[in-house]
């Protein structure tokens, strides 16, 4: 198993070595363990600062861990291996995520509860939780991406024409705009065009532009990152419902369709939302890296 052929991968990066997998997890590691552990026993303790902020607690627990878990299975970690470019991904975590919440205006399809009060706190929270979505997601499908069935996943090359990119992003266009266009009775069913759209969109772009894109990928063969995304979504969607569920400040959905059915607080069917959001995020994160990519920037 190993990991030097993943997503996000920079040309500069330098070389796996096998002497990580001998090291075993690394402190910060268990530092993170300590956090998600030391926040639910908190939580439940009823301590007023961790029920508000649990949410972005453990998922920065889960993001040390989750990476220190990468670099024990030899590929490169954010952490230690590509800091600056780990900056760069915080903040951005929080601008694309505003992105969705400005279509939750017209979605009105989740809701949060149980903010502070306070202004600037009510500000840390947000900022905080939103800066853990991205590197949640793409360390994790970091981390899944060394299985053994997604390790060695092959697939018939695709043959892409520009024809189909073109139509790609016309497809995804139409998904993103639909909702800004049409009342607000019928954007409330247009959820899965939001979490389609960017995918759509912008990875013909990043295939024109030659780095990383799952076209590109599935030209080679090489389904695995496509499929580590999936599942990281689905990991990272549960583990999204399973903590907000206990949380002070939490969010809840008003879903139009099978509502009334859920698991935590997310209505089933809206769990086949976090597999294509993973891929969106990966999808969106490489744009930006692509626009963004010159010697030595995200060294």
């Amino acid at each position: 198993m190993t990991n030097d052929v993943w997503l996000l991968k920079m040309d500069d990066v330098r070389p796996v070595k096998e002497a990580n997998r001998r090291e075993g997890i690394k402190l910060y590691g268990w530092i993170g363990l300590f956090i998600i552990g030391t926040s639910e026993i908190l939580l439940f303790a009823g301590v007023p600062v961790v029920r508000t902020f649990f949410t972005p607690l453990v998922w920065t627990g889960y993001i040390l861990f989750m990476d220190s878990l990468v670099h024990r299975q030899g590929g490169p970690s954010w952490v230690l291996d590509r800091r600056r470019e780990f900056l760069l991904l915080l903040p951005a975590s929080i601008g694309f995520w505003l992105i969705f919440e400005v279509y939750n205006f017209y979605l009105r399809n989740w809701h949060y509860v149980g903010l502070p009060e306070e202004v600037p706190l009510r500000v840390l929270g947000y900022a905080w939780a939103f800066a853990t979505i991205w590197p949640a997601i793409l360390i994790t499908a970091q981390a899944v991406e060394g299985w053994k069935g997604i390790s060695r996943a092959k697939v018939r090359p695709w043959k892409i024409s520009p024809e189909t990119l073109v139509f790609s992003m016309v497809f995804g266009a139409f998904c993103l705009i639909l909702p800004l266009v049409t009342s607000p009775s019928v954007a409330h069913f247009l959820a899965a065009p939001v979490w389609l759209g960017f995918i759509f969109l912008l990875d013909p772009l990043n295939y024109w532009m030659g780095r990383d894109s799952l076209f590109l990928d599935l030209q080679r063969g090489n389904p695995r990152r496509f499929y580590s995304l999936l599942l990281s979504g689905a990991i990272c969607g549960f583990l999204w419902e399973f903590w907000n569920f206990w949380a002070g400040a939490r969010w809840y959905y008003t879903v139009p369709i099978l509502g009334q059915i859920k698991i935590f607080e997310m209505p089933v069917l809206g769990y086949l939302g976090f597999p294509p959001f993973a891929l969106e995020c990966f999808v969106m994160y490489s744009f930006l890296k692509n626009l963004l990519a010159r010697p030595g920037f995200l060294r």
